[in-house]
């Protein structure tokens, strides 16, 4: 759908003096995310484009855009910082594009939550609890640009997780507000295990515009880089120094031939040792090194946060997770994507090795550990040399044959992405907050024209 210019008109008649930026380079640029990681995703998206930007600057204001993308039927896709990997804020269908990060407030901070607008930005929200003594529960790699809700609604785990589990885990997100899409929206608040409607529905089912989120109290995690002569080695110590009760809020291992992509590492990760990059807390850092001794590997590099800056080496949580494919895609642009892999716990060491060693140059491997449901587990976020999109789904259905899940990063869809199935209630709950399927459309099989009023 291309919305005409007279409907266009009609729409920005009706906000009133909500921001509203139509120039064509800057509707483009807020219409992207990072789904360039994907070869696939490139081609599908890149002509997708939305009409109009608007920012909003308050709930009124977003209420003013909901009524009228509502009434005049205009197809509406929602953006926070745009980190997105999945194309989930790139518009399918024309329309508005609107920018959150206007409402960028952080609105209340008491022990163990604090409560912010939609479009703060993570780390802007990281300085403000620290005054308080206390840190956010898990972050993305990408916090410095990336906001709460985009977070919230496009993600589902990160740093922190293996101490404080996955988004939807727990205390980590328990209230949502949030404005329907209708001709007179409603506002609607979420608690408890009601915000699972949202929770990583891609923006199609409500315009969150306030949320919650889990503190604890703050640690000075030391940042460390520990060197190994296996890769099996290194993935062993991981679980190993959680059988230990080793307190940790990151445990990240890369094998040695990432090393040239980490320039500012250059002579601590060299290309002949296997690394686990790991945020560990003071009281068990003595702990760590034995451990890491007792296996045959060093650490090489024990540093506070401040200490990195001073050194001017980047945080250790931007050599893991999908930060590795941008690391990658930095130095040899064009080459990689990736994969995302989930390993049923305990994890088989024998697996991860065959698969090492089987895929040769075609695919080099990092593992991240995170807590689900009280149990730790594995995930792999290889980067995979770039042939062809057969190629690629040849190489996830060998994986899914060993009993790997993946969660596929080269499609668009909530379900294809990741669940493998419809989520009913989220379906259930946009038919309430988003009557007519104007949100974000074309990211969620569970949507059909039919249901639209």
């Amino acid at each position: 759908m291309t919305v005409s210019l007279e409907t266009l008109a009609a729409f920005r008649a009706m906000i009133g003096e909500v921001p509203v930026n139509d120039d064509p380079k800057y509707v483009q640029a807020k219409s992207r995310d990072y789904y360039w990681y994907s070869p696939i995703l490139k081609e599908q998206l890149d002509a997708m484009c939305g009409q109009l930007v608007v920012q909003p600057r308050t709930e009124a204001e977003v209420i003013a855009v909901a009524s009228a993308c509502a009434s005049l039927r205009i197809p509406l896709t929602l953006r926070g910082g745009g980190t997105g990997n999945y194309g989930q804020c790139v518009p399918m269908d024309g329309g508005v594009v609107m920018e959150m990060t206007r409402l960028d407030r952080v609105l209340e901070i008491t022990p163990g939550r604090v409560v912010c607008e939609a479009g703060a930005r993570i780390e802007k929200v990281e300085h403000a609890v620290a005054e308080t003594g206390q840190m956010l529960s898990m972050f993305p790699s990408t916090k410095r640009l990336a906001t709460m809700a985009g977070f919230v609604s496009g993600g589902s785990g990160g740093i922190g997780s293996l101490k404080n589990g996955m988004l939807r885990d727990g205390t980590n997100i328990t209230y949502v507000r949030l404005v329907t899409v209708e001709g007179q929206p409603r506002v609607i608040e979420l608690r408890g295990a009601e915000i699972l409607k949202v929770q990583h529905a891609y923006g199609t089912n409500g315009i969150i515009t306030a949320l919650d989120y889990g503190l604890t109290p703050a640690v000075d995690y030391r940042q460390v880089v520990a060197l190994f002569d296996g890769y099996d080695t290194a993935l062993r110590v991981t679980v190993e120094a959680e059988e230990a009760g080793i307190e940790s809020f990151l445990l990240t291992v890369c094998e040695r031939r990432f090393s040239r992509f980490y320039k500012k590492f250059d002579g601590i990760f060299p290309p002949d040792k296997d690394a686990v990059f790991a945020m560990v807390a003071p009281d068990s850092l003595a702990a760590f090194q034995s451990l890491v001794a007792a296996s045959g590997g060093a650490v090489v590099l024990v540093k506070t946060d401040a200490e990195m800056d001073a050194a001017g080496l980047p945080p250790v949580w931007e050599c893991g997770w999908n930060h590795t494919t941008l690391q990658a895609l930095k130095v040899e642009p064009g080459v990689w994507t990736y994969l995302q892999v989930a390993y049923a716990p305990p994890l088989d060491f024998a697996l991860c090795q065959r698969q090492l060693e089987r895929y040769g140059e075609e695919i080099y491997w990092h593992h991240e550990t995170a807590r689900m449901a009280g149990e730790v587990h594995f995930f792999a976020l290889p980067i995979v040399r770039w042939t062809s999109k057969e190629r690629i789904y040849q190489i996830i259905a060998e994986l899914e044959a060993e009993g790997c899940a993946i969660y596929d990063p080269h499609a668009i869809t909530i379900e294809d992405g990741g669940m493998k199935a419809i989520d009913t209630v989220q379906i259930d709950f946009k038919m309430e907050a988003d009557p007519h399927g104007l949100m974000n459309p074309g990211k969620t099989k569970g949507w059909t024209a039919e249901m639209a009023r």
